[in-house]
């Protein structure tokens, strides 16, 4: 999914001249902590709302320029830019402009969560697993075997070195929630499982089992 698909136009834009007090009532209004500045039509940069707090009501922009943070995507680019640029710079909207400055519009950082769960599925029911391994071990083609000899796919997977431990941290998400059987097979063949969610069959058996008891009680 691309950042052309998610920009949200008839964004308000701010210019070096606008005064702080316009600014806050701006934030204030569309319920955020910053905002896009924009000089001779180009993006000069996002102004933060704690900046402008710190500074004189009456006075421009212009004079608060020095903390505006420069930070934006282009449409052509994968919402995961977005993502990356939102996090490094704790921003509140995200600005979209063109390869010569000219802004786009924005991404809101709630718009972009809610894409970004679409994105990762997480609407889906399945189960998850997270592995940690070396690096050097990792086989997408040997996992995905694996999962799949249990009438399983592979949905969803994500991946990181951990700085802590240095391992390689992959996390599947499957198309099954009874995923037991799953983990087992990841084991046999010396997978280490960190953790997983799912209903696990044993668990499913031992319910049908009290199940039966209460009726059986009943009668």
């Amino acid at each position: 999914m691309l950042v052309s698909q998610i920009i949200e136009s008839g964004f308000p834009l701010l210019s070096l001249t606008d005064k702080v007090s316009f600014a806050l009532q701006l934030m204030d209004d569309y319920d955020v902590l910053h905002l896009p500045v924009i000089h001779e039509e180009k993006f000069a940069g996002i102004v933060s709302k704690d900046d402008l707090l710190d500074a004189n009501d009456s006075a421009a922009l212009v004079t608060v320029q020095s903390h505006f943070i420069i930070a934006a995507v282009f449409p052509e680019e994968h919402i995961l830019a977005a993502l990356k640029v939102a996090g490094r710079f704790d921003i509140s909207i995200i600005p979209v402009t063109s390869r010569t400055g000219e802004i786009a519009g924005c991404i809101r950082r709630k718009k972009l969560i809610q894409t970004l769960a679409a994105f990762l599925n997480v609407e889906e029911p399945g189960g998850m697993i997270v592995l940690e391994m070396d690096k050097r071990n990792f086989s997408f083609g040997e996992i995905s075997r694996l999962i799949e000899t249990n009438n399983a796919f592979i949905t969803q997977l994500n991946s990181y070195t951990e700085n802590t431990t240095g391992f390689f941290i992959v996390t599947i998400k499957i198309n099954k929630v009874e995923i037991s059987d799953i983990i087992a097979t990841l084991q046999r063949y010396d997978y280490s499982v960190r953790y997983y969610f799912g209903e696990e069959e044993y668990e499913n058996e031992l319910k049908e089992n009290y199940d039966l008891l209460m009726t059986y009680l009943k009668i």
